[in-house]
């Protein structure tokens, strides 16, 4: 399929059991509830989908599922970032040989972060498909000198656009002038999805467009078609829920998943959500209805 890389993506969860393994069926009805949404791509195994928790066998069962459902309704970019660049090379061949529509990978993990380490993880991972690769850079965290390390990004093979998970517009903004169409740019921020489309993004990569993928999707769209004033009221309504949620967003997400899809995430993977507090019923609904509210999706 020839799918476009843009638009908004969910940085899917990966529901759980209680043993902290994959748990299929709810995987299942989450892949098939963004479907049903129309988003514009999925990105799994990320930090999101609590990716590098899981072992190499497990990831490869996940992808497989969702691709399976998928099957080309639409595109699906897998987190092969592992603890070595060895294992990442094995998840990016087996993604390849399962439906993928393109790769993504962190940066070496625990390792000494430098560029060069960094963009030889990358070749080695680029390198072992032909799939679009989408390094996933955490602020200029290993990349130094951006005109410097984007030149020797773009002269790996396969090479096609990166997520980028920054506060710093300034950092899209220089990658985006380095490289212009050359790079398809992913803002990670969920908080900044409007904004970094004004600083060369052609899509945004969240966790929270799992919750309201709905209301995101419209107001991003609107916003690039000229609706600034609905672009600003929901953008300070979205940035108000985050910081609130954000210290138990954890329990957050399950229960906001649970009341308005019935579909159970499940408990994250210790040390993700550990002492985090559970909310009540009523109150995740009046931030859920609120957001959807400012999108103009419902009447409260």
């Amino acid at each position: 399929m020839n799918f476009q890389f843009s638009g908004l993506w969910s940085a899917m969860f990966t529901p759980t059991d209680a043993t902290g393994a994959p748990e299929m069926e709810q995987l299942g009805k989450l892949t098939e509830l963004l479907i049903a949404q129309e988003q514009d791509g999925l990105y799994i195994l990320g930090s999101t989908g609590q990716g590098v928790l899981f072992t190499e066998d497990q990831r490869k069962a996940v992808l497989k599922e969702v691709t399976r459902i998928t099957a080309g309704r639409l595109p699906v970019m897998v987190q092969v970032g592992a603890l070595t660049t060895a294992e990442s090379v094995r998840l990016a061949q087996h993604a390849a040989a399962h439906g993928a529509d393109a790769i993504s990978s962190v940066g070496p993990i625990y390792f000494t972060g430098s560029a060069e380490n960094a963009l030889q993880h990358y070749r080695a991972i680029a390198g072992a498909t032909d799939l679009p690769f989408f390094p996933y850079q955490l602020g200029s965290n290993t990349m130094g000198d951006i005109s410097l390390f984007i030149d020797r990004l773009l002269a790996i093979p396969n090479v096609a656009g990166m997520k980028l998970t920054t506060g710093q517009l300034m950092e899209i903004s220089s990658i985006h002038l380095k490289a212009g169409d050359r790079l398809q740019l992913f803002s990670g921020a969920d908080e900044l999805m409007c904004h970094a489309s004004l600083c060369g993004a052609a899509g945004a990569i969240g966790s929270f467009y799992n919750l309201w993928g709905p209301a995101c999707q419209k107001v991003l769209r609107s916003f690039k078609n000229g609706d600034y004033e609905l672009g600003k009221s929901f953008m300070l309504e979205f940035q108000k829920a985050i910081l609130y949620v954000l210290p138990n967003v954890w329990t957050f997400f399950r229960k906001t998943m649970q009341l308005k899809y019935g579909i159970d995430i499940g408990p994250a993977k210790a040390p993700l959500g550990t002492n985090q507090k559970e909310w009540s019923d009523d109150e995740v609904r009046a931030i859920s209805d609120r957001i959807d509210s400012v999108a103009g999706l419902i009447a409260v």
